[in-house]
């Protein structure tokens, strides 16, 4: 088979590449585009210093329709805007008083605007030149982007996300069970779902987790959330879920940090791209990826008092192995259960057929294929839907290139609290981010 990576110059690729030369994985080629030659030829570097000639071919391309051409899977990690802009949407809701993150609240709609076109030309390329590839992808925010890309390929863009399969793990090994004896009622949109239920030979072992103290106090949302927080809920919140039960407090947090999470990663990020090519290239993406994941989600666990990550969740998340796993149902029809971004069909009550949601699905050489979820209760509903439409509406401002919608898709979302509020963090982006102008042309 034959892999595209968009965004191969990622810093995570080397994950990917890892998880498929260790498995039988049937890829033989991987063909690496990126926009940046400097990042694609450093990531490289420390791909061939790791295998060391083993495992599928690397080829680099700089051309989309010719690295697209003849693929079977395409996987879609781009940035649209690096690094800084990143960091441009953190600081542009901060200095109105909200909640400035890459995928959540402004900073997600902001992203998703400059990104939707982006990723409506990849999809456009992908039809043309490699019709019957699958699209994975995993550029943020994952929802929004999958959901975009879907009215061009139909259901064979699939989205992946790391945030459920690392909850899980979490969940699981508080239990003391094996993750592959339970099944994970978890359901929502990509970074807002929720741990429902956890079935152990037909019994929902959920609700023990949830009376014993010392069992939540041993994993990382046990303590971001906490216990009574948790028993309130009945159920687990993706990690990301912070962000709204916990607004003021994440808000001051990020602002008493030195740097934001997207400062932080650039100055990382620019010290290992500038020696990523010298000898030694694999040793150092690794101890920059240590810190990293050492470093996820640091504000928020500071806040909530959380401490330091559990060394069990510092070898890389976990994305790799989801792609790799839906390449393998898919391409092997090795049968499979796997959460993924996915259009709702009748999954999730509540949201049209053509939403996109973050639900478990059943997975085969025709796709996947989400399972019935039931409906969340009522307040995790309206959160749904009040993210969804301002989702919707983000995507309908990045194609029609109106700054109206723009300005209406931050303000509908429910962490951005007036229309003031919304037309000053977008003032602010379009003055910094070229890619936002280009996109938001008209009034």
């Amino acid at each position: 088979m034959r892999l595209t990576i968009l965004g191969g110059g990622g810093f995570r690729v080397p994950l990917v590449h890892a998880a498929l030369a260790g498995d039988d994985s049937g890829v033989e080629t991987i063909v690496l585009h990126d926009t940046d030659p400097v990042r694609v030829r450093s990531v490289k570097a420390v791909l061939d210093e790791r295998s060391q000639g083993r495992g599928p071919e690397l080829v680099v391309e700089s051309d989309l329709a010719t690295a697209v051409r003849g693929a079977d899977f395409v996987f879609s990690a781009i940035r649209v805007g690096g690094l800084h802009g990143r960091s441009c949407d953190e600081r542009s809701a901060l200095a109105e008083g909200v909640l400035g993150q890459e995928t959540t609240g402004a900073g997600g709609m902001l992203y998703g605007m400059r990104t939707v076109p982006v990723a409506m030309h990849i999809a456009e390329t992908i039809r043309r030149e490699a019709p019957d590839a699958w699209v994975i992808n995993f550029t943020n925010p994952a929802g929004m982007v999958t959901e975009a890309m879907s009215a061009v390929l139909g259901d064979r863009v699939i989205g992946i996300c790391d945030s459920p399969v690392g909850l899980f793990r979490r969940v699981a090994r508080a239990l003391d069970v094996d993750t592959e004896q339970a099944w994970f009622d978890y359901a929502g949109l990509n970074h807002l779902g929720w741990l429902r239920r956890v079935l152990v030979d037909g019994r929902d072992v959920l609700p023990a987790l949830l009376a014993d103290d010392d069992a939540l106090a041993s994993f990382e949302e046990g303590k971001l959330f906490g216990a009574s927080w948790l028993r309130t809920l009945g159920a687990i919140p993706n990690e990301y879920l912070y962000y709204y039960y916990f607004t003021r407090d994440a808000v001051t947090s990020i602002n008493d940090a030195q740097a934001t999470r997207g400062e932080f990663l650039l100055a990382q990020q620019d010290e290992f791209y500038r020696e990523a090519d010298q000898p030694g290239a694999a040793a150092r993406w690794d101890d920059v990826r240590r810190e990293r994941e050492a470093t996820y989600m640091a504000e928020s666990r500071e806040a909530a008092g959380v401490g330091d990550r559990d060394a069990l969740d510092l070898d890389g998340g976990g994305y790799d192995r989801v792609a790799l796993a839906l390449m393998r149902a898919i391409a092997a029809d090795e049968r499979a259960t796997l959460v993924l971004n996915v259009r709702n069909r009748s999954a999730l009550s509540g949201l049209d057929a053509d939403a996109v949601v973050e639900v478990p699905c059943l997975v085969g050489r025709n796709g996947a294929h989400p399972i019935a979820s039931g409906a969340l209760d009522a307040p995790a509903t309206s959160l749904v839907t009040s993210v969804k439409a301002a989702e919707r509406t983000a995507i309908e401002a990045a194609l029609s290139g109106s700054r109206r919608s723009a300005v209406k898709a931050l303000a509908v979302h429910p962490l951005v609290d007036s229309v003031n509020t919304a037309e000053r963090i977008l003032d602010r982006e379009l003055e910094a981010l070229p890619e936002l102008r280009s996109v938001l042309v008209s009034a």
